[in-house]
């Protein structure tokens, strides 16, 4: 994923103006402007790395004189303990940039560690993790960057990005007299070309509605694993299926095993805890 440098500049300088405000009163006080410092960036418990290059950004912000020698790339496995950059410069610069810097990094290595633990409980399964547009506000392409490294798929990126008809649009379809499968039939005749048509089912019903509608990816919301094993045999070849809905690591192994071609985790990037790293100072 290409991540425009102004849109990465931006959200650093948004966390630096949101932690440093008036200044570090702390440092200011207490520790001469002129004292460098060595540091080191460790990893407190294992996980995948995502965002190195970010954090590293952040030092750099703050004060483009600090050195900086990564020694592990984002998608590297952690272990408790291992060093993922060097740092060195003014120690009040590095005190400065450190909780900003620790925010990402941790952060989107967080989100890097929970979606290769779900992609590791179905490695031997022909089916895709994706995530959703359930991310923090401003951070989307950031965390969506981190499913990535962490060996998920994206999903849409923003509402252009493709057509995706759920329970509010069906509702509001039916208030205007449409079916789901007129909806879908109209979603196809005036779509931009390119995008694909998804459509949320909760029954085999609507299931075979968007079928015959021509529908390219049918999504099965909440469906127990026995109505998706049911609602995947009705997909002629061409059609995908998703499977999307409250699924968490006790469950997805019985929901990839019927069939489906994607699993959509919303708790990948709204309930990823942050990867315990820590700015330690070398003496």
């Amino acid at each position: 994923m290409n991540i425009a440098q102004d849109q990465i500049t931006r959200l650093i300088d948004l966390a630096l103006e949101e932690d440093i405000a008036g200044g570090d009163v702390t440092s200011r006080i207490l520790i001469p402007e002129s004292l460098s410092a060595d540091a080191a960036l460790q990893a407190k418990a294992p996980g995948v790395l995502a965002g190195v290059d970010i954090a590293s950004l952040v030092f750099l912000r703050v004060d483009p004189a600090i050195k900086i020698e990564v020694l592990l790339k984002d998608g590297a496995g952690l272990k408790k303990g291992d060093i993922i950059a060097r740092i060195k410069g003014s120690a009040c610069s590095l005190l400065r940039a450190e909780r900003v810097a620790l925010n990402f990094i941790q952060r989107l290595s967080g989100i890097a560690t929970m979606t290769r633990q779900y992609v590791d409980l179905i490695q031997d399964l022909p089916v895709k993790i994706l995530d959703t547009r359930k991310t923090t506000p401003g951070f989307r392409m950031l965390e969506k960057y981190a499913v990535k490294t962490g060996g998920g798929v994206n999903h849409r990126l923003n509402l252009s990005d493709g057509i995706l008809i759920k329970d509010n649009h069906l509702l509001l379809i039916r208030k205007q007299g449409m079916t789901l499968g007129e909806a879908v039939k109209k979603a196809k005749k005036e779509a931009p070309r390119g995008l694909w048509i998804e459509v949320e089912t909760t029954s085999l019903d609507e299931v075979k509605e968007a079928v015959k509608a021509g529908a390219d990816i049918i999504m099965f919301d909440n469906m127990c694993p026995a109505m998706m094993r049911q609602a995947v045999k009705l997909l002629p070849p061409g059609i995908k299926s998703e499977a999307s809905g409250g699924i968490n690591r006790q469950t997805i192994r019985a929901v990839a095993e019927t069939g489906v071609d994607f699993i959509s985790v919303g708790a990948l990037t709204h309930s990823a805890p942050a990867l315990d790293i820590s700015l330690e100072f070398i003496l």
